[in-house]
């Protein structure tokens, strides 16, 4: 599954065992610098900010407002939690210096991080032993380099959850997809889900990731859409579904299951009848298509637009006019259960009480939301190991792959990322957890899709060819 070297230094890891940690009731728990009893743990989550591209400030927002929760509750069974974080900048220099620094603060863990640069921080971490836990699945080391513990199935299990909501929905699929090594993948991982459902590959159009005019990406996917069937009249299919904002079918804007699509609502139960769909996933940049896209509809042929998990958002659709917004009945795939389901509540309780000035940390934000599951694992892991040990980044690598079961409230399926764990996800052989969840944008909020419950893309992805 992993080669040779992957595999000695998997075998190099397993030289000890960690210290472990409680989470009480209102606390979590965090590793960070090795230390007994009463010392302090020291754990790295960084993200891109401030940058051109993709941003995801929630994520080390998150981790903060977890550090103060856990201080303020007497820290992690008598050891104080010290958190670094780190603007990656969305550069392979900025993702390396940051693993660089994680290693020089004797960081025990890189937890609940964001970047696309996975060759430029997993090499520093390995050469020390450091695991790098629920990072958000946008590089293919994340699901292969044995110290990668991911949380959720990232950007395969949403792409290929794309394919298959789309493959239910429409007649052809067009994809707007950044001109990237991390973008490379998509056309595969949707193809996945489009084939599994008996449907052609999509068009592949790619971006540059920091273009302020994707106008001309816009033209290409209408021109790709007209060319897949008839036109709707805008009466007979009004832009975000019915009159009273809600899709009338299980494929009425259907997104593509990941994302959501802009004025997607359609009123006939058979899309399948020539209706078109265009899936963006373009990150911060998926607006800015939406937007010339939409200009350039002058003939209202409204087909299907779509756009992964992070793409698009609650913010997003409120930022776009709530009830109005041009995502109203569109779809959503996500990893997790929608941002109002009670699982999320203590999330939210801490966000409230220790994130209240900090207006980059939205709960209904995805960066922040795997933060927040990648703390819980490792709070979940350090419970189970014996209480004056030491602390270090082997042991911990040590209990995360002996561990199994690892429980996040019911927000994931029990993560274990044993050997016999492993799946045969060509190129992606550490993705232990392939769930995706179907949504919809119904008056101005991203609900569950009724009729569709959650599914698991693995045996899908493990017909797919190889992608990373």
């Amino acid at each position: 599954m992993t080669n040779r070297r992957r595999a000695t230094a998997l075998s190099r890891l397993l030289l000890a065992s960690a210290v472990g940690a409680c989470l009480t009731t209102a606390c979590g728990v965090l590793p960070g610098g090795s230390g007994g009893s009463g010392g302090t743990l020291t754990v790295m989550t960084f993200a891109p900010m401030g940058t051109k591209a993709t941003n995801m400030p929630g994520m080390p927002g998150m981790a903060k407002a977890y550090e103060r929760w856990v201080n303020a509750n007497g820290g992690i069974h008598g050891h104080k939690l010290r958190v670094l974080t780190c603007n990656e900048k969305n550069t392979p220099t900025g993702a390396a210096d940051c693993a660089r620094q994680a290693i020089a603060e004797k960081a025990i863990a890189v937890v609940g991080s964001y970047s696309q640069h996975g060759r430029a921080f997993m090499a520093p971490l390995e050469a020390e032993g450091i695991p790098f836990i629920g990072g958000y699945g946008v590089s293919s080391e994340e699901f292969q380099s044995p110290l990668s513990y991911p949380v959720n199935g990232g950007q395969p299990a949403l792409l290929a959850g794309a394919g298959h909501q789309l493959g239910k929905a429409c007649a052809q699929v067009s994809l707007v997809r950044p001109d990237t090594l991390a973008g490379d993948s998509m056309p595969v991982l949707l193809n996945a889900g489009l084939r599994a459902n008996k449907m052609p590959d999509a068009s592949d159009i790619r971006a540059a990731e920091d273009s302020a005019d994707l106008t001309p990406q816009a033209r290409e996917a209408l021109a790709d859409g007209s060319a897949g069937g008839p036109a709707k009249d805008t009466k007979e299919a009004p832009k975000g579904g019915s009159k009273d904002g809600t899709a009338k079918d299980a494929g009425a804007g259907a997104g593509a299951g990941a994302g959501a699509g802009a004025g997607a609502g359609a009123k006939d139960s058979a899309p399948k009848e020539g209706k078109p769909c265009v899936t963006a996933v373009l990150g911060e940049r998926t607006e800015t298509f939406f937007d010339a896209f939409r200009r350039l509809d002058t003939q209202h042929r409204d087909p299907q637009i779509a756009s992964v998990l992070g793409s698009v958002s609650q913010a997003l659709v409120d930022r776009t006019g709530g009830k109005e917004s041009p995502f109203e009945g569109s779809f959503v795939t996500s990893w997790y259960p929608v941002s109002t389901d009670p699982l999320w509540a203590p999330m939210r309780k801490v966000i409230t009480e220790q994130a209240f000035g900090d207006d980059t940390v939205d709960p209904d934000d995805s960066g922040a939301q795997t933060t927040w599951i990648a703390y819980t694992v490792l709070n979940e892991v350090v419970q189970r190991f014996k209480k004056d040990e030491d602390v270090t980044a082997r042991k911990l690598a040590h209990a995360l792959n002996e561990s199994q079961g690892v429980k996040t409230a019911g927000l994931t399926p029990d993560l274990s990322w044993r050997y016999q764990d492993m799946r045969a996800v060509a190129g992606f052989p550490r993705l232990v957890n392939g769930r995706v969840s179907f949504q919809i944008v119904r008056a101005g909020r991203i609900v569950d899709q009724p009729g569709e419950p959650a599914q698991d893309m693995t045996s899908t992805l493990e017909q797919a060819p190889r992608s990373a």
